[in-house]
């Protein structure tokens, strides 16, 4: 029954991702098509720049939180506990980036500060909605997330929209800058809004001031909060270290910022598949219990996700550059574009899901040491090359920093993972993800060229959904990914 729950879990958050990707798509369009470069390139680094902050004020409490209350007796308790944690947490840590953002000098003056300030609803919000998310996670009710998620995003779009119907371009306004802000933490409100009804109606939710339980959460979360904190800074510095070194910070994100919100959705992905097996993989290792095949299929569905998302962001570059923007945003001779982005983050694209895999096995196992050490190494890196490149270089400095640290993590604790746990991924799956990935980069490749239009964009995406389940079901995926009880 757990597999069959775990599978429903995903496809209902791999749903909602499906969903919200679409309207993204318009709202990202909306952006471009309502702000000027320099006004779209604050709106980016406003969200770019509090990532980092959210994933520190996530604290790694989400994962802790998935994993305890599954098996507490007192579910109720746990989780209200864990409630008033993730709300400390989270105002020291938004506490800190709004008053960093108002004091560096380069930012004086700007509309970026005003604009982090009111985007920061948007982590709060969705921060709170994600711990009672943990309700629908334990007990595989995913659908109310959809149907949250959605109406959040739907809301969004149609605020931003609103504006371009009444005729908006290229606004240099700065009250249309905040507006748009503004209607991201209204729909964010309402994502927590709806998560709260929902959850209640599963489980009775309260704060709970219990001192020996938030001491104990927070000991258990804190090495993790420490690997989430590394992790939030070799992601996430990128936009903060352009925001920093370059005077054109602006003009550099607006071109790197849409291929960034790409890439996040292209981490959340394998996120989510992670969270639902969780709590599986926690109660079979407590049991003692075999998780290898579980594991090894999981890695199996986490490479054909970065396959395909590494496929479709470097070989439809510049068809994404006109969906999610405008013809202006395209490289040229004198510059680099959202295109050039596009092609240079598909390979953290692919590359994210197996440094996540690896946090949560050494998650499951508890070796939070090897993780920090690991992830620590992973900083360095990440200041080191963004000192020496992204001032040069902008976003492309930058988006090479990112590849190189990628593929280090990637390097350094996949086979740790493997010496840590016993994975059974066997040569014939290895097989059908070689095949899966020659076989689609073909008609990728082959309509490329034809997609010079949005709606074309649209339209030949619509179009490969089909042809993935088919080549999926053609190669036996389908079979490999089977999973039998016991």
């Amino acid at each position: 029954m757990s597999t069959r729950r775990i599978a429903a879990s995903t496809l209902w958050q791999i749903a909602s991702q499906a969903a919200m990707a679409l309207l993204s798509i318009l709202a990202s369009k909306f952006v471009a098509i309502g702000l000027s470069k320099e006004f779209a390139g604050y709106y980016n680094s406003a969200y770019g720049y509090l990532q980092i902050f959210a994933i520190i004020a996530d604290f790694g409490l989400y994962a802790v939180s998935v994993r305890e209350v599954s098996k507490a007796e007192n579910k109720a308790q746990t989780l209200g506990a864990l409630l008033v944690l993730r709300m400390i947490i989270l105002i020291v840590s938004m506490g800190v980036g709004l008053s960093f953002v108002w004091v560096v000098p380069a930012w004086r003056g700007t509309p970026f500060p005003i604009g982090v300030t009111i985007a920061s609803l948007v982590p709060m919000f969705t921060l709170l909605a994600g711990m009672l998310r943990t309700v629908f996670q334990v007990q595989y009710k995913m659908h109310f997330v959809f149907v949250a998620e959605v109406l959040q995003r739907v809301v969004t779009t149609a605020g931003i929209g609103f504006f371009i119907l009444a005729g908006v371009r290229l606004s240099s306004d700065i009250g249309v800058y905040e507006w748009f802000l503004w209607i991201g933490g209204v729909g964010s409100f309402l994502l927590f809004f709806l998560s709260a009804i929902s959850a209640e109606r599963l489980m009775r939710i309260r704060p709970c001031f219990d001192g020996k339980l938030l001491i104990r959460f927070t000991k258990l979360a804190a090495p993790y909060g420490i690997a989430y904190l590394l992790m939030a800074l070799y992601r996430q510095l990128d936009v903060a270290s352009i925001a920093l070194l370059r005077p054109d910070f602006a003009l550099q994100n607006a071109y790197y910022g849409f291929a960034g919100r790409v890439e996040d959705m292209a981490f959340l992905l394998p996120t989510f598949l992670l969270n639902s097996v969780l709590p599986t993989l926690t109660n079979r290792l407590t049991l003692k219990q075999d998780v290898s095949v579980l594991l090894g299929k999981t890695l199996l569905i986490l490479l054909l996700f970065g396959t395909t998302f590494f496929l479709f962001s470097f070989l439809w570059a510049k068809p994404f550059t006109l969906l999610f923007t405008t013809p202006s945003y395209l490289s040229t001779a004198d510059h680099a574009g959202s295109d050039t982005a596009f092609a240079l983050m598909s390979i953290p694209m692919f590359l994210n899901g197996m440094v996540l895999f690896s946090f949560y096995v050494f998650l499951a196992h508890h070796a939070w040491r090897r993780l920090a050490v690991c992830f620590g190494i992973g900083v360095l890196i990440t200041i080191t090359l963004n000192l020496l490149l992204t001032p040069r270089y902008g976003f492309v400095g930058a988006a090479s920093a990112l590849i190189v640290v990628h593929m280090f993590l990637s390097i350094l604790l996949l086979p740790q993972t493997f010496r840590l746990q016993t994975i059974a991924i066997g040569r014939s799956a290895i097989l059908q993800w070689l095949a899966y990935s020659v076989i689609l980069a073909v008609p990728i490749s082959l309509l490329a060229p034809m997609l010079t239009s949005a709606f074309r964009t649209i339209a030949a995406g619509t179009l490969m959904l089909p042809f993935i389940v088919v080549l999926a079901l053609a190669l036996g995926i389908h079979r490999t990914l089977r999973w039998r009880e016991g």
